[in-house]
């Protein structure tokens, strides 16, 4: 349940030849305080609802709970979450013994790519491939909670 995670820009596509699964996810949010967001999320056919506490001082680490819950289910709530809805594919790239996570936002968040990639500590060695840009970890901009109210076309 918790889950320690780094955020980085995108500074070309070449991600996209190294990887092996995309997927189009949309998602919501329930309630959007910092403290904790409730979010409903479609990946492909599979729905999902997932509650995240607040990130600690390097906005690393944070408690996350997600449980899969029926397509017409997330359908129905994603009727009733706060305006602005993510729009994206995540890109799936296996770099060394990690996998990153590289999404392309569209919408109102076009022209936005960001990689994620989930570790087992904070000071875990990772490899950062050559497209892999400046991290924002810690920068509440790039969390897709603060791009439903703040999309990244408005900056």
């Amino acid at each position: 349940m918790i889950e320690i995670e780094r955020k980085f820009l995108v500074l070309s596509d070449d991600f996209i030849n190294e990887a092996f699964a995309k997927k189009r996810i949309v998602q919501a949010y329930l309630n959007s305080n910092p403290e904790r967001t409730v979010r409903i999320r479609i990946k492909e056919e599979k729905g999902f609802l997932t509650i995240k506490g607040k990130g600690n001082a390097t906005g690393t680490t944070r408690l996350e709970w997600e449980t899969e819950i029926p397509l017409q289910d997330a359908e129905k709530l994603l009727t009733i979450c706060e305006s602005g809805t993510i729009d994206k594919i995540r890109h799936e790239v296996k770099v060394g013994n990690h996998m990153y996570e590289v999404d392309v936002f569209a919408g109102e968040n076009e022209g936005l790519i960001v990689a994620e990639i989930e570790l087992q500590s904070e000071d875990e060695i990772f490899k950062k491939p050559s497209w892999l840009g400046k991290e924002v970890t810690n920068d509440e901009r790039f969390y897709n909670a603060y791009l439903s109210v703040k999309p990244f076309k408005s900056w």
